[in-house]
């Protein structure tokens, strides 16, 4: 059955959002947001623009029917806006911030570990289950709406963010897959994203506001991380291109740490009421003070916000205690704490209070977000010389705020001689990314202007050097680049190298790292040694490859050959140098650690 419609699928990691139109909407597509039915209370089903990526895992006595939703019944867990309610009464139970943990790879992402710290006797999940159960909803909502057309026959673009490496874009596209998107789905940069939404509400009009030689920064701060991208406007033969030259690293900090810090504003003004809050009580208020910031930092929001939390001392049983938040406190603890002025030599802090760390999420030790735009800008520039945007366009939640689009801007025009200016955009940033991965898909369809880029990444595998064994040394590691920065996809490369010895029938694994600075090096290229901050380690490649008949040895020598699929995932292929056969290496994740 031929696709009636392109979905456009934001898996955020506070809201998931879906938008739609019709293929064959001509000229421009008619972009609309699907509500999505969840529960909002035990027994109630409303339906809302986004769903709350949360989930809540209930105890054995509150299943049954009151979590019931028009497609399923006997939900054991329940997703969204009355999961999101549930993370401040009982976070030892409610699972957030997912997407963050499927980035992680010093976890086993398919182990039940979420959420993160319950006790024994909360029935887990992985990273990977999490994000299925929120694409099983949001399917299942589509299915409601549109029975005619299931979201299965459909072209579907699912964005990712442009830090996610290609193990963390895997374990996406397992997820999707298991949850029911069809097997063609597309994966996009939710920066790319959101530029792709602006270019739907400018039309032709878009080549008007860019011209040659601009650089456009993407700075998408949303709930949970910070997504950095560097958009270059081009001429073509006489045509205006896109080009994203650069992303920046998987930045663990926005929306959540602002609450977080408000939290911390009004856990003082509870100590100055002689109130201790317990652990309880401070997650309570994390989540409680999440709504006061949105409040407060809203165009004609209030002066003042009251925060409450139950009480559980002995004197509070069954009452409350209250305090007011004033809106000058939060608006400077906000623009100071995480858009403070800076110059671009100011880079964030990786100082640490303590040789023990607790494990969990690697959250930033520095907050402040412009600091980090500095150290993107300055390791992204060309011979020394940071780079430096001429426009800006912001998007996330964090930026619906005026106060804090002013700053940054504020921030970047102190570094640029000339004024850096805004792209004229929407007032809906929350639902910017998945209008853009819309408009991607139906230009894909119809024809229209791309942004052109391929890999965000350099890819890189690790080859131990051969040479006589030092007791208690290591042989030294050589880095081979498999893959260069911004190979398009759809393309497969010969990786020219020497052969190296693949072993066959039993677990085979390869260190494998990644860089978004080294843009220079190209398949081949052999690095003895590298800057810690220029690869970064991630998932292994790993299989059990089977023998080839042709040979009697137990090991064979190849040679690698790249790939990247029209879907965005990467493939890398070992190819015998002596018989016609060849193996692909699977992304997997490693239960040992």
């Amino acid at each position: 059955m031929a696709a009636a419609f392109v979905i456009g699928i934001d898996l955020g990691t506070t809201n998931t959002v879906v938008a739609y139109a019709r293929i064959d909407d001509t000229d421009v597509p008619q972009i609309q947001q699907l509500s999505i039915p969840q529960l909002t209370a035990p027994g109630t089903v409303e339906s809302l623009p986004s769903l709350p990526s949360f989930i809540y895992l209930p105890p054995s006595h509150e299943s049954g029917s009151a979590f019931d939703l028009p497609w399923q019944t006997g939900m054991e867990f329940v997703a969204g806006q009355m999961a999101r309610k549930q993370s401040a009464e009982m976070p030892e139970r409610s699972v957030v911030a997912a997407k963050s943990w499927l980035a992680h790879s010093r976890v086993d992402r398919h182990a039940p570990i979420l959420p993160w710290d319950a006790p024994e006797e909360v029935d887990k999940i992985s990273p990977v289950e999490a994000s299925r159960r929120y694409l099983e909803h949001v399917i299942a909502a589509w299915n409601e709406a549109f029975p005619d057309t299931p979201l299965i026959d459909q072209q579907v673009v699912l964005t990712v963010p442009a830090s996610f490496d290609a193990s963390a874009r895997e374990l996406t596209r397992e997820a999707a897959l298991s949850a029911g998107l069809p097997a063609n789905f597309v994966l996009l940069e939710e920066p790319q994203a959101a530029v792709y939404a602006w270019l739907d509400r400018e039309g032709d009009q878009w080549r008007e506001e860019l011209r040659p030689g601009d650089q456009l920064l993407v700075c998408d701060v949303g709930g949970g991380t910070t997504d950095l991208s560097l958009i270059g406007v081009v001429d073509q033969g006489g045509e205006l291109s896109l080009q994203r030259v650069a992303v920046g690293n998987h930045l663990l900090v926005g929306g959540d740490n602002m609450d977080l810090a408000v939290a911390h504003l009004a856990a003082t003004q509870f100590a100055e009421k002689g109130v201790s809050l317990d652990a309880w009580q401070s997650v309570s208020l994390w989540h409680a003070c999440r709504a006061a910031k949105e409040s407060l930092l809203a165009e004609n929001g209030p002066e003042t916000h009251p925060v409450t939390v139950l009480g559980r001392g002995s004197k509070l049983i069954g009452g409350t205690v209250n305090i007011d938040l004033e809106r000058q406190a939060v608006v400077d603890l906000l623009v100071n704490g995480f858009f403070p002025q800076c110059d671009l030599a100011d880079h964030p802090s990786r100082q640490r209070q303590s040789g023990f760390v607790q494990l969990g999420l690697p959250f930033e030790s520095d907050t402040a977000i412009t600091r980090h735009v500095a150290q993107f800008l300055t390791d992204h520039g060309v011979d020394g010389t940071p780079a430096i945007p001429s426009r800006v366009l912001f998007n996330g939640g964090v930026f619906r705020a005026d106060y804090l689009r002013e700053r940054m801007l504020k921030v970047l025009g102190h570094w640029n001689a000339d004024p850096v200016q805004t792209l004229n955009q929407s007032s809906d940033l929350d639902s910017a990314v998945a209008r853009g991965a819309v408009y991607y898909g139906w230009a894909k369809c119809n024809g229209g202007i791309r942004i052109r880029g391929g890999t965000a990444r350099s890819y890189y595998v690790g080859v131990e050097t051969s040479g006589l064994a030092i007791p208690g040394a290591p042989r030294p590691l050589r880095a081979v680049c498999v893959v260069p920065f911004g190979m398009e996809e759809g393309s497969q490369t010969d990786v020219p190298s020497a052969e190296v010895g693949l072993v066959l029938g039993e677990s085979v694994h390869f260190r494998f790292f990644s860089s978004s600075t080294r843009k220079q090096d190209q398949p081949g290229d052999t690095l003895d040694r590298w800057k810690d901050d220029e690869l970064q380690e991630t998932d292994s490649l790993e299989a059990e490859l089977p023998p080839d008949d042709k040979l009697d040895d137990d090991y064979v020598p190849v040679r690698f050959q790249s790939r990247v699929t029209e879907l965005g995932m990467f493939e890398l292929w070992c190819v015998s140098t002596q018989t016609d056969q060849r193996w692909k290496l699977e992304f997997s994740v490693r239960e040992e650690r």
